[in-house]
């Protein structure tokens, strides 16, 4: 057993790392300020080959493993957490999803663009009444002729408001609660549906974020994405993909936490001395570095078993769980550690702090993940 990269893998971390140096760390702060999604980076990004990494070759992805896409996902988190959320969310919650699902149709129609950039991906299951439990989606539709048509909300939608395209999760039949959900490919520009962009976030705030509303939208049966009552099958196992992405991009911030602090800690003088001479301050780079490590392997194995086709969904939580949670300790170290510097936006810190909270509640809560992992441990499911 060994922990090492391969030789492609290490190309494309040492190829993110240049890009993420060069292109997305002159704009980070300026963007988070700004609340503004950096068009021109996610341009260049889409070039490089990043919007399309580990998406089916024949339709214009990159075809790489799921190591590589953590690999770049920690690279692109550790200068900023928001382009990661939206490559990431991309990828896993539209690209992927539509790769498992799609008819042949629609992954001629949909993954060429996805894979190239050239149009946003997102998937929307979340509601203002309907969070963690998504058997309880209120959005229905209802079928008319060769049509289906879509009425309700969705909340908190990543890309939402750039998407060209949305994977989602509707009620077909309410009298089947979980069993009656199905999903649909809903096309920006669809009559109907229209977005509202969501401002004033404590972090990711280059990260669009927005809502999804639905008033007689009206979808051809076409684009009916698995079969109709697998809406919750859908679901799931977009989750299930996009939360080894949460837990890649958590360790990249976790690892930038230490980049920064130790780094601090070297130049700031208290005493007559660097502040990284004293042993508590030693204390909080060692629980940081030594956390991130355990963290990255967690990912590692996660994605090591997703590539060798073995049934991943526990080792994927325990990933997402550990490394969120880990990297929100990490932010809140590094910004103790830059003390009053590090309460401003002159130094990155703070932005980590911000950015990295949400983490720990999208793509299910710590204590969701904390359900699964016990659930699977005792072989009890408290809500069956």
């Amino acid at each position: 057993m060994h922990f090492d990269l391969n030789e492609e893998q290490v190309m494309i971390q040492s190829t993110v790392r240049d890009f993420a140096q060069k292109e997305v760390a002159p704009v980070a702060r300026d963007a988070s300020r700004e609340e503004r999604f950096p068009e021109d980076l996610a341009r260049k990004a889409a070039e490089l080959g990043l919007f399309g990494l580990n998406l089916p070759v024949e339709y214009g992805g990159g075809g790489a493993d799921y190591v590589s896409y953590c690999v770049m996902l920690e690279e692109l988190a550790r200068v900023d957490l928001s382009i990661a959320v939206t490559i990431s969310s991309h990828i896993s919650l539209s690209g992927k999803t539509i790769s498992k699902w799609g008819t042949d149709a629609q992954k001629q129609k949909f993954l060429p663009r996805l894979a190239s950039g050239q149009m946003l991906g997102c998937l929307a299951t979340t509601e203002p009444n309907v969070g963690s439990d998504v058997s309880s989606i209120e959005t229905m539709a209802t079928l008319q002729g060769d049509e289906w048509v879509l009425n309700g909300n969705k909340m908190w939608i990543t890309n939402g408001g750039l998407a060209g395209v949305a994977v989602v999760i509707a009620q077909t039949d309410r009298s089947l609660g979980g069993k009656g959900l199905t999903a649909f490919l809903v096309e920006r520009g669809m009559p109907g549906f229209s977005t509202k962009d969501i401002h004033n976030k404590l972090g990711c705030r280059a990260s669009n974020t927005a809502e999804l509303i639905f008033e007689d939208c009206r979808v051809p049966k076409e684009n009916v994405l698995g079969p109709v009552g697998k809406g919750m099958s859908v679901a799931l196992s977009a989750f299930d993909s996009a939360r080894l992405g949460v837990a890649s991009r958590t360790v990249g911030v976790a690892q930038a936490c230490i980049d920064a602090a130790v780094s601090y800690a070297q130049t700031r003088k208290q005493f007559g001395k660097p502040i990284g001479s004293f042993q508590l301050i030693q204390e909080l780079i060692a629980d940081m570095t030594v956390e991130t490590e355990a963290a990255r392997l967690l990912v590692y194995r996660a994605a090591t078993m997703k590539d060798g086709g073995d049934p991943a969904t526990v080792q994927t939580s325990m990933a997402k769980y550990y490394a969120s949670e880990i990297a929100w300790k990490a932010a809140n170290n590094a910004l103790q550690i830059h003390g009053s510097y590090g309460y401003t936006d002159d130094f990155p810190v703070e932005r980590y702090l911000r950015d990295v909270r949400v983490s720990c509640i999208l793509e299910g809560t710590s204590q969701v993940h904390k359900l699964i992992i016990g659930r699977h441990m005792t072989g009890l499911n408290a809500f069956a």
